[in-house]
Parts: C-alpha cells; structure tokens; sequence
C-alpha cells in the first residue's frame, strides 16, 4: 500500500475521467417528480457500481423508498480510524430535458469544441465522474488516504430528495457510520475578477451555506356557479389576487456571514466596493456576470408562484383555486418569513407547505477548508478561495440532520467569458473538457490530505 503523498502526472483518473463523465451523461436518468415517470437511476447507480467494483471496492446498492431509485455507496478505510469520516457525495438523477431545443442530443455525452455536452453535465455528472475517476484511481493504486472515504451517488435530489437523502438518513443511517464532514456540489468552481491594476485574478466559490427549499401550495375557496351570473366569492380571483401580492412583494435585504465575506473579498480583488447595504448593490452584482443571479438571490427571501390550477369548464366558476409558490429562505428567517406570506395572501387563503427543507449554513474554516485551499492552490498558485452562499439546494440539507458538516466543493477552473450559472437546468449544457481534468487533479489532491 502507498501513503497519502502528492499524486504524479499524467496519472488514470484524469485519462479517463472525461469518458466517465459522458458515460454518465448517456444515461438518461431524467427525474419529473413523478414515480411513473422517473427512469434511469437504477441503471446508472448499477453501472457506477460496476465501474467501482472493477478496481476491488466492495459497494452497497440501495434502493430508497421505491422501486428503481438507486443508491450506491462504498467506503475506502483511512490510515487513521480515529478521524470521523469525509463523504463525498454525488446526484445521479437530472432534470429533464427537450431534445429539439438543444444544440446536440442532451443524453449523447458528445465532446465537441473542448466541452463534454448534456443534461447533467455540470449538474452534476461531472462530479460524479470526477469522483468516481478518483475513487478508481486511489483502489487501483493502493491509496491509503488520512481518514475514511465515504463515496455516496444518490437518487432523487432534484426533486428534494424525498427518495434519495432524505429516505437514507432516515432509514438507512449505518451507511453514514463515522461520518462528520461532506463535500458535494455547487461549489469550487472559478470566478475570474478584474484586478485594479489591470490583471486578473481566479476566485474559487465554496459553498458554505444554502437557502431553504420549500414548495408552498396557496388554496382558495369559493361558491361555485355559473360563469355568466355575478359573483362575489370566486376563488380563482381571491387566489389570483393574493398570488399577485405575493409574486410582487420585495422581502428585506439580510446580510448573512457567507455574502459578507463573499462581498468583502470581491471588493479587495477588484477595488470596487460591493457594500452590501448599498441600495445600488443588485446591479453592483450584476458586473459579476453570471455568478451575480445566484449570489444575488441570497440578499433576501424570495417566494415565486410557478403554477396555477382551477376551473373545469369555461361557464362555471369553479369552488377551489390553487396556487404552486417556489420558496427559498435564508437561514434564521423561517418564522418572520412565514408571518409575512400570511400577511401577505390575507385570511381567505389556506397555506401548507409540500416541500419543506430547511437552510444550512456553516463557517469558512477548520482543517478541511485549509484542505480545499491548499488543495487549489496547489495546481492554481495566483488563485484564492472564498466562501459564498448558494441560492439553491443540495443533499446538504438532508445530511445536516444526522450532524454532517457540509461545504460544496466540485472543483473546476472555468473560462472568465463562460457563463457557468446559466448552464444550471439550462439548454445545452456542458463542462469544460480541461475543466474536468483540473478538477479531478485537485480533487484528487484533496482527497491524498483531508
């Protein structure tokens, strides 16, 4: 067995780490958040599996909650078993996508013009396939890395995780035995900023805090009746008029610890002040690119209506009207944020929520971070590492449950000019070819020294 030193290169994990990523990509395993239509996580969890197995690693498959959601899990023992456990975990489901709006086929895993291209691409068959590319690397070799290394690649996180996390914490905690800290997705990619003094400079984003996730349903009630009669309690129009206020309502500026150190690195890089009390701090973001609609979204709350239901026929005004309200919530704010929709949608409204996660957040310190640092700084000496808040969700908000700490750290040194948020749930999307092999080179660095 071989110690835990710095990997030489060219080295396997990076050789085939883009083959895996299309591989991945290939299968289709769109997740609607209907169980009838749901495909592909237990063939893809069964091949990754398969790719683990191929280099001596023992794997559990577990299907949670329903018949085809497959888990895989396996577990690389550490020089010191002492330590807790460092998961790195990795979705396998996708969101859908229209073949007749893309570029290229979304599940053909194409590399073309330097980009590996397709649904899942950098959410996140990427890293899966950097993880797996690094997993097969340290069995094959003989790696003994510091601590144990819990590998995860779960089901079902794009519709929150009800038969993926959420399911295995609850049902399944032994495959989390030992585990203390995790690192995932949305995190360690690079944002270019200009320097004043006209170079630039590679900030590294990791995640150390998230938004809740809940999926709020609005209900109104009426008397029902015909569509040509004059009516004074009509359900459609009480919901669309609590909806309207709701959608439009602009909820307090709140600077949470992440946006702040986030803010105050920006500003020292570029020698802009990104005040985020300033009242001009939205389009301050917006020099940022694309990375501004996500740092964005964490300054306040935010509750979007997505979708609307009522009615049968269009003479008879119907007795219920419904309301779907995407709600993303900052750590602390649950309660004051509940108060205002209440105030907000009236008292002829009912409110429930469907889905409901809530917020994580952690510090940008500790041994670990000084691993991702190091880590980055390693195989990109100009750049800095910074902690930010993600407006999204994660599997995070599951494993924050069973008292993992958790940072999003997929590590990819992007292109200044490529708009990388955009490519989230997006038409065409694709990672960088180079992307994925310096990711796989810090990831596997990182790895040989948490």
């Amino acid at each position: 067995m071989c110690s835990a030193s710095a990997p030489a290169a060219p080295n396997r994990a990076e050789a085939e780490v883009v083959e895996l990523v299309s591989s991945l990509i290939r299968f289709d395993t769109s997740n609607t958040g209907d169980l009838a239509t749901t495909r592909g996580e237990r063939e893809c969890a069964q091949w990754v599996a398969g790719k683990l197995e191929e280099v001596g690693f023992e794997t559990e498959y577990v299907e949670s909650g329903a018949p085809g959601r497959g888990n895989v899990f396996a577990r690389l023992r550490g020089a010191d078993p002492s330590r807790g456990a460092l998961m790195i975990h990795g979705h396998l489901d996708v969101v859908p996508a229209e073949p007749a709006d893309w570029r290229v086929h979304p599940f053909s895993g194409a590399v073309e013009d330097g980009y590996v291209w397709g649904r899942g691409a950098v959410d996140m068959k990427d890293m899966v396939g950097m993880t797996l590319a690094v997993a097969r690397r340290f069995a094959a070799e003989g790696v003994v890395p510091p601590r144990d290394l819990v590998f995860a690649f779960v089901a079902d996180e794009e519709n929150g995780g009800r038969y993926g996390c959420q399911w295995l914490v609850e049902h399944r905690p032994d495959l989390f035995e030992g585990v203390t800290e995790a690192v995932g997705e949305v995190g360690g990619y690079s944002l270019t900023v200009p320097r004043p003094d006209g170079t630039e400079r590679r900030l590294y984003l990791v995640e150390t805090a998230e938004k809740g996730l809940g999926w709020m349903r609005l209900t109104a009630h009426g008397r029902a009746g015909h569509g040509s009669f004059l009516h004074s309690e009509n359900a459609v129009t009480t919901l669309a008029q609590a909806v309207a206020r709701l959608g439009t309502h602009r909820f307090p500026l709140v600077v949470s610890d992440a946006l702040a150190e986030f803010l105050e690195a920006v500003s020292e890089e570029t020698g802009l002040d990104f005040d985020p009390h300033s009242p001009d701090i939205e389009g301050m973001l917006a020099k940022l690119g694309g990375i501004g609609n996500i740092v964005g979204a964490t300054l306040r709350d935010t509750a979007n209506p997505t979708m609307l239901s009522a009615g049968y026929k269009a003479n008879v005004i119907p007795q219920t009207a419904t309301a779907t309200v995407d709600c993303r919530v900052l750590p602390g704010r649950r309660a004051e944020f509940e108060r205002t929709v209440r105030e907000l949608i009236g008292p002829d409204v009912e409110m429930e929520w469907i889905t409901d996660l809530d917020s994580y957040e952690t510090t940008f310190d500790g041994d670990l971070v000084d691993a991702m640092n190091e880590a980055i700084l390693a195989h990109d000496p100009g750049a800095r590492t910074v902690p930010y808040m993600l407006s999204a969700g994660t599997d995070a908000k599951a494993f924050k449950k069973i008292g993992i700490r958790c940072f999003g750290f997929a590590p990819l040194r992007l292109p200044p000019d490529l708009d990388f948020s955009a490519l989230f749930h997006g038409v065409d999307e694709r990672v960088p070819v180079d992307a994925l092999e310096f990711g796989t080179r810090v990831l596997d660095h990182f790895l040989r020294n948490c």
